[in-house]
């Protein structure tokens, strides 16, 4: 993916969708949900190089063995000017189309005790959003190991990162990017661009949340999604990815169908894709048995070449 970048939308810009403002209003999204977190928790900037960095770097200076458990901060910003996913791509977003934030929090659970948690925050992602639509939560599903999906396409990503862990505590950084409103120049210049790559390295096309929700915006978005994880993540802390497992696989967008796992650019596995276990390592029915593929810098495709 390319690193293009997009200036912050002037007033009565095509970003001020259907003639109403495009930011965050504060107090409406606590009211919706945000109000989960402390009231000096949330943040909202119109630009930083990434939301992520942010997080890391004050999650880093915190004393660890003093550092209280749960979230410490939830960063949203309008633009990102190093916004990043998985294996290095880096975050397009245009600001008013998308949601792009990162919440901060310390878990009572060593490093390996992590296991699960980009998938639990899936089924975070996913819930939250089919409760501003859910006559439409039958079109959303669940791609291994961290995109929410709407109709086959990428609807959101999530970037989780590990700023320290003790014996008895970790703190991560949860990222989330959400793509709120349809932007038609960027899919198209992406459309353009993964034209000229070999199926194995396109990503997955672009969705947005307005296609089932015509009403989106990034307030009610956040405030919802916001709620959802900072339940997510005292359940998590309690218990690991275990409870989250039945859903994770009730939404398992490819479940049961043949797929294809690609490291660096090349294929290194394929098989059925069955489920997940408890530590969030998907599950592979392959002609020499089953195996168990944990998360990783991996790619995962449909057999038939689809993303």
């Amino acid at each position: 993916m390319t690193d293009t970048l997009f200036p912050p939308p002037s007033p009565g810009s095509a970003a001020n969708l259907d003639g109403a403002d495009w930011r965050i209003d504060e107090q409406r999204a606590r009211a919706g949900g945000a109000s989960a977190i402390p009231s000096d928790a949330l943040e909202i900037v119109d630009e930083t190089t990434s939301t992520n960095t942010d997080l890391m770097a004050r999650m880093k200076a915190l004393p660890r063995e003093r550092a209280a458990v749960g979230v410490h901060a939830v960063r949203a910003a309008y633009s990102q000017t190093a916004g990043r996913g998985r294996q290095g791509r880096s975050w397009q977003a245009t600001p008013g189309h998308a949601l792009t934030f990162s919440l901060a929090c310390v878990l009572p659970r060593p490093l390996a005790g992590l296991a699960g948690l980009s998938l639990a925050t899936g089924v975070a992602v996913i819930d939250a959003l089919a409760r501003l639509a859910p006559s439409e939560a039958g079109r959303l599903a669940l791609k291994w190991p961290n995109d929410v999906l709407l109709d086959g396409r990428k609807l959101a990503g999530i970037l989780i990162e590990t700023a320290w862990s003790t014996a008895n505590a970790s703190a991560a950084v949860i990222g989330v990017g959400i793509n709120v409103r349809r932007d038609e120049a960027l899919e198209a210049q992406l459309e353009a661009a993964a034209a000229s790559m070999p199926a194995q390295a396109r990503a997955t096309p672009p969705a947005a949340l307005s296609q089932a929700v015509p009403e989106a915006n990034l307030t009610d978005t956040l405030a919802v999604v916001v709620k959802a994880l900072t339940e997510m993540t005292e359940r998590f802390g309690a218990q690991g990815f275990a409870p989250f497992v039945g859903r994770w696989n009730a939404c398992h967008a490819y479940a049961n169908q043949e797929v294809v796992l690609i490291d660096k650019g090349v294929e290194f596995a394929r098989g059925i894709a069955t489920g997940v276990d408890s530590s969030g390592q998907l599950l592979l029915s392959t002609d020499a048995g089953m195996q168990a593929i944990a998360t990783g810098d991996v790619s995962l495709r449909l057999a038939d070449g689809a993303p």
